[in-house]
């Protein structure tokens, strides 16, 4: 039923527990996901009977082509088990794809890059395109969306109990440190600047999703802030914008850095399990 993601994104409640160790729940109310906090068989009666869509977007272009066939691979196994999937590529050289074997359920569309004019930043050109392409076509195809970086593995199930109208990532570098410390954009001309002394949490820009509108407003947004910022000849990172959108507009649900650890970090005893990992290093 892609489309009606705006009737599906409320869900049941997923917090059945507390972990008095970590934040489970935001000021706004958000939820925070880690393991031990949801109760799936419930999240799994709900969603079941809906027979919904996912769709994972993900970018595979010059050196990080290298990282796909183990990121899908994983994915395969551990994204959505049970669910019908589609898995969006998008690649600058399609001769460079690798063999890809999916399971039941599970699709694949692959979208060559669309060179767009005037644009010299590669995650902008990234952006633009799946913009496009959620416009054209993905919208219709699925009822929730999200959009990951690569360079991770799925290393244990990644299931229903992250699904939201908008989902945001916590950064793992990031989680367990001052919020002074936070590398927001702090520049009053920048598009994404925040006030020192303001937000909440630092986002990771390597997974973000949920509704496809919603996922679409927070491309849109992005791409206006940052040609405002070419025309100031400011740059900040996509991630800060990204931050300063969940800034503005609060993530309905809050992924723990559970769902995206770097293994080359000391593992706290917080993480009880990762379900996703990060390559830091390139390959």
């Amino acid at each position: 039923m892609p489309g009606c993601g705006k009737c599906l994104a409320s869900g049941p409640k997923v917090l059945v527990q507390r972990r008095p160790d970590v934040i489970t729940t935001t000021e706004w109310h958000a939820p925070v996901i880690w393991e031990g906090t949801y109760n799936r068989q419930v999240l799994e009666k709900y969603y079941k009977r809906l027979n919904i869509t996912i769709g994972l977007a993900v970018f595979a272009t010059e050196k990080f082509v290298e990282y796909l066939q183990q990121f899908i691979q994983s994915a395969n196994k551990h994204f959505m088990v049970g669910y019908n999937v589609i898995f969006y590529i998008m690649i600058d050289d399609v001769t460079r794809l690798p063999p890809l074997e999916l399971g039941p359920l599970r699709t694949c569309k692959i979208f060559s890059r669309i060179k767009t004019q005037g644009f010299q930043d590669a995650i902008l050109i990234h952006m633009k395109n799946l913009e496009i392409h959620l416009i054209d076509s993905m919208q219709h195809e699925v009822d929730f969306l999200f959009v990951m970086a690569v360079n991770q593995i799925f290393k244990h199930d990644f299931g229903v109990e992250t699904l939201d109208r908008s989902v945001a990532q916590i950064h793992a570098w990031w989680c367990f440190t001052n919020a002074k410390d936070f590398p927001y954009e702090r520049r009053p001309r920048a598009a994404a600047f925040i006030p020192v002394g303001q937000g909440d949490f630092y986002y990771h820009s390597a997974t973000f999703g949920g509704t496809p509108n919603e996922v679409l407003t927070l491309l849109q947004t992005y791409h206006k802030g940052a040609i405002q910022d070419i025309t100031k000849e400011v740059e900040s990172t996509y991630e800060q914008h990204l931050n300063k959108y969940f800034f503005l507009n609060k993530p309905a649900k809050l992924l723990s850095p559970e769902y995206n650890w770097d293994p080359n970090f000391k593992t706290p005893l917080q993480i009880k399990r990762i379900n996703i990992a990060w390559q830091s290093e390139m390959l």
